[in-house]
This record gives C-alpha cells, structure tokens and sequence, in this order.
C-alpha cells in the first residue's frame, strides 16, 4: 500500500515525486503510460527556450539545497562552468527536458510504461484502489491519496477537427509530421499566436528556402501580441496572487482569466524579434514564395478541397470573409485540462461546478463526497479556481510542497510567507 500514488509523470508530478523523495517516511509511487519522460516532443526546436527561470525547476523554489535540483543536474553533467559562463536565465528548452529526464530516470518512486485504468474509492477500506496495467498484464495497488497530474490535451478548433489528418494537425505534434511533407506541400497556414504558434511559424520560415513553401499565419486576435513578462505582472503567477484568486467567486475568476490571457498565451519578444529578422532579409530576396500574416482572422469554416484545405476566414473589423486555399495547417490552439477516462467509476463521488469542473480547495485537492476521506488532488488542472499560476512551471515545487504538507498534515516544507510586493484585494 502507498500514502500517495501520482498519476502521469510530467514536471509538476515529477516536482512531486522530487519532493517526495525528501519524506522518508511517505510511501510514494508515481506511474505513467509513456516508456520513458517526454516533454512536448512535438515542439521540442533545438533553439527554444523555456519562459521562465531555470529557478523554476523541480525544487529549487522550495527546497533549492535539494539533490533533484537544476544546478545539481549541471554538476552531475559536468557543466556548470560552461553555464556560469553563459549567464543563461532562461534555459533552452531541450535542456529542461533532458534535466527532467534525468530525475525521472533517477528517483526510485517513478515507473513508466505503466497505465493507470480506473480510480475506485473503498470505503470499508478507506483507501483507493488504483487500477494499473503494464507490459506484465494488468493489477491493483491500493493508496491513501491520490493527485491526478495527467497533463492537458490539444485543442483542435471544430472545423478543423473533422478534417484532421496527416495534413491538418495540432501543433503539439509538430516535429512529427512536418519532415515528412513533400513537394506537394506548396503552402502551410499556422491558425493561432501563441508561444507555439509563433514558434511553428518561425521554423517554417526557417525551413523555407529549402522546401519553398508559401507560409500564412492567422489568428483571430487583434494582433500577434506579447507576453507581458513586465516584473509587476509576473506578481500574478506568485503564491500570492493564486491564494488571493482563490478565494474570489466563481463568476469574478472566470471573467480574470479571460482578461490575463497574456500572461499564459502571448509570444515571448524574443520570438517576435526572430520572426522580425526573418521577414526583413526575405526582403533582400525577391525569389522565395510569399509569407503573409493575418490579424483578427478567424476561420470560421474547414474543407477537404483535393489533396489540400480551404480555410473559410472572416475578419474581425471588417466583417469581410474569404478563403484561403493551404496544402497543410498546424493549429496552434491551445491545451485544455479535462476530466479522465479513469475517474469514471468515482464521477458520482466528486463535486462539480456548474460547467462540470472540478470544484478544487486552497490546497488543490478536489471535493468530494463526505464519504472520501483519502485526498484526490491535482495539478495544472486548476486554472478556474487558481488563475494563471496554474500552467505555469514557477508554481510547480510551490504547489507540489503544499500537496505534501497537507498529505503529512505537518510542514514538511517550509513556504515563502510574502511572495509579492503588490497587496491584492484593495485596501483595507
């Protein structure tokens, strides 16, 4: 029997499992389906860099003296000379990844190749029994909490979703497809402006003189906008603006996130910078095929049209419509958390809001019925009860050390008590 099980190992889990590691006394396991830890491989550019700091690591936030932590990984790499020299903040992307695989790899609580099936809540046990099936056939293990840590999915847009195909695909699965389009492949459109989308499109452009294709970007926006990484703004993805968002009704949180989009959606400048350059010297050479951008358009509309897409598009400001013939579209539109297949036999026993999410407490753990007395916790499945802090990768030891603390009902991690200069919520 295990204190918790985790379920799905990507960083906020595996932040868990880090911190876990520092509890002897915690029976921790956590299990996910992949062979071996990925982390956006779709969109995993040899030039990309992660957007936050490289102290928004596993544990550093929380417990930086800790083995699992990103400056001990460059030691054990034999590399934290040639980063000191770098004066890197923000990390290239692969690198994340390679210091997550190489805790993954590490710490004896995580075992992949391992799908968890099905929760189920014993009551005259007072456990749950976590279904799991692996190479070996198929078995339970039974814990005292669990926290869900499954990842989002890919959002494709309905018009693009029934027409999805090895020519219509999500960003997320980017770096798969796009080596394998051939000549035929005369134009590819990008729908969407996010850090993904401008990625995809900057490596389309990049790939351009050698595969000379005609690149369109659109998004429905009212322009390819930044995000704002001004020091003030940071202040909303802290410890303390997620407790003070928390506490706010239902209605005023979902209106905030709507308006805060560009802490979590927008393009960093460095990206826009790049895309810049790269359009101005296609000015020097007249012979490439056109790239062209397009604001405040939406596609309303998606056909199979021969071999290739007709995108139907309306604007914004004008109202005006059109259509925009593409041999190929990656949409880059988005994550979304939703509920998994393996909560189906515990539905009934766990409290959903109005729009059938998940109604989750200050500590993250999601209410259930009076009955449920283990914890059913979550991670970066919390946007509408804890704001932007929720995706984003500097609240990952925060709130993995605040699920441990409640789980061990002691502090086992000691918490920033003040992790902002502003006051939120007025003066009082």
């Amino acid at each position: 029997m295990w204190d918790v099980v985790a379920v799905g190992i990507g960083p906020f889990n595996l932040a868990l499992a880090a911190l876990a590691d520092e509890v002897p006394e915690l029976r921790f396991a956590a299990y996910d389906a992949k062979p071996r830890f990925d982390w956006h491989p779709g969109v995993l550019f040899d030039w990309a860099t992660v957007q936050v700091s490289f102290l928004a690591d596993l544990v550093s936030l929380v417990r930086p003296t800790s083995r699992w932590s990103f400056l001990n990984y460059l030691a054990d790499r034999d590399r934290m000379y040639q980063f000191f020299v770098a004066e890197r903040f923000h990390l290239p992307r692969r690198e994340y990844a390679d210091y997550c695989g190489w805790a993954a790899e590490r710490l004896p609580s995580t075992h992949f190749g391992v799908t968890v099936t099905a929760l189920e809540w014993r009551p005259d046990r007072l456990l749950w029994t976590v279904r799991l099936r692996d190479s070996a056939g198929e078995r339970t293990v039974e814990a005292r909490h669990v926290v869900l840590g499954v990842g989002t999915r890919p959002v494709l847009p309905a018009p693009l979703r029934e027409i999805r195909g090895d020519r219509v695909i999500h960003s997320a699965s980017y770096l798969s497809y796009v080596d394998c389009w051939r000549e035929e492949v005369r134009h590819v459109a990008v729908v969407g402006s996010g850090q993904s989308g401008a990625e995809v499109f900057l490596d389309l452009l990049r790939r351009q003189p050698e595969r000379g294709w005609a690149v369109s970007w659109l998004t429905r926006t009212a322009g390819f906008a930044p995000l704002d990484y001004t020091k003030l703004v940071l202040e909303y993805t802290t410890p303390e603006y997620m407790h003070y968002f928390h506490r706010l009704e239902p209605a005023v949180r979902d209106r905030l996130i709507g308006a805060q989009w560009q802490l979590y959606k927008g393009i960093d400048s460095e990206t826009i910078d790049a895309i810049h350059a790269e359009l101005y010297h296609r000015l020097l050479d007249d012979t490439l095929p056109p790239v062209r951008l397009y604001p405040a358009t939406a596609v309303r509309d998606a056909t199979r049209a021969g071999d290739g897409v007709e995108l139907c598009c309306t604007h914004a400001d004008t109202g005006s419509t059109g259509t925009l013939a593409v041999d190929a579209v990656v949409a880059a539109t988005g994550y979304a958390a939703e509920v998994p297949a393996l909560l189906d036999p515990v539905r009934e026993l766990i409290d959903w809001d109005e729009q059938g999410r998940y109604r989750i407490d200050a500590q993250h753990r999601i209410h259930t019925a009076p009955t449920v007395s283990g914890g059913l916790y979550v991670q970066n499945a919390e946007l509408h009860t804890h704001g932007a802090a929720a995706p984003d990768l500097g609240i990952g030891a925060y709130r993995s050390a605040t699920i441990l603390n409640a789980i061990t009902g002691r502090e086992a991690f000691r918490l920033p008590k003040r992790t902002a200069f502003q006051t939120f919520g007025g003066v009082r």
